[in-house]
């Protein structure tokens, strides 16, 4: 268990103790620091403390921090669009709603859960026992394509291509606003939200603990209040087109996280579908390029814009 110390100061007093844990850097979230107050990990002055307790400065906060329950990944019969697959690799189309690998919250169910039961657990081993093959990610509420490897070699070849962005990847989303161009792009850098850990944020060029992102967009159709956009990556970066987008005033339509508050609910998620993956087999060097249909969730948002603006 990791424990650690934080000294009140005269800044933050009075502050409520899971406010004041927030804006420290734990790395926890407000709600799972809300948890471990609850649970009792969190004391102040040597003592078990409620939420709502106002600190003082010059107060000492101890925060425990429980090891994490390991999670294994067992293999699961769950149905799988697959799209190619060899010796070496596959390429699967994720659908909507499913998250790639195990983790607190989702234990099972996952993709990596349906690969370990179809590839008879032959997966890279590169990425743990938690994401065996898994090469890249794309989110939970994002459909589309994913290579997966099936060995070490496979694995290696597919993220040396991924870290010199070579790897096609081209995503198909509808976004709120209009354009005046008919491309653009966003050069921005991407790192953990100061103020919510479980969001990403854009970034000067010289801001620490972040990372270069590239997303270059090009419009393929215009619909009223909605512009569909089809959405190249040089980089793959958590939420990228998500905070990109967002960033330059043009939110995915359905986004809950970085969208606006009235967000699109029945689309039960952002409108964005990894449509396009292209790539050299690592080991055979053939340039494979695979294309998936837009889902029926996108299609039918499509058809209801479109009535809307004939």
């Amino acid at each position: 268990m990791e424990q650690r110390e934080f000294i009140v100061e005269q800044e933050t007093a009075g502050q409520r103790i899971d406010r004041f844990l927030s804006g420290e850097d734990t790395g926890l979230s407000r709600s799972a620091l809300q948890a471990l107050v609850a649970e009792g990990y969190v004391q102040c002055n040597g003592k078990a403390v409620a939420k709502s307790l106002k600190l003082k400065a010059g107060d000492t906060v101890l925060l425990e921090i429980p090891d994490a329950k390991p999670i294994e990944a067992v293999p699961q019969d769950i149905p799988l669009e697959i799209v190619y697959e060899d010796a070496h690799l596959l390429v699967v189309n994720k659908p909507k709603g499913m998250v790639v690998h195990p983790a607190p919250g989702n234990p099972d169910g996952t993709l990596v859960n349906a690969l370990l039961w179809h590839c008879k657990g032959s997966l890279s081993g590169i990425g743990g026992e938690i994401r065996p093959g898994i090469v890249h990610r794309i989110d939970k509420d994002t459909s589309g394509l994913l290579v997966v490897a099936k060995d070490d070699a496979t694995h290696i070849g597919l993220s040396q291509q991924m870290a010199v962005h070579s790897v096609e990847r081209a995503y198909q989303t509808v976004v709120y606003g209009g354009f005046a161009q008919d491309e653009g792009f966003v050069e921005a850098n991407l790192g953990r939200s100061k103020t919510d850990r479980k969001k990403m944020a854009v970034y000067p060029a010289n801001e620490p603990h972040t990372k270069y992102a590239y997303t270059g967009y090009k419009v393929l159709e215009r619909l009223g209040e909605f512009t569909l956009l089809e959405c190249r990556l040089k980089t793959g970066r958590t939420h990228q087109i998500r905070v990109h987008m967002a960033s330059i005033h043009h939110p995915v339509a359905g986004d809950p996280v970085y969208g606006p508050h009235n967000c699109i609910t029945s689309l039960h998620g952002q409108c964005l579908h990894a449509k396009t993956l292209g790539f050299v087999h690592p080991i055979t060097g053939e340039q494979l390029r695979f294309d998936s249909e837009l889902p029926d969730y996108f299609t039918h948002f499509l058809a209801t814009l479109r009535r809307k603006n004939t």
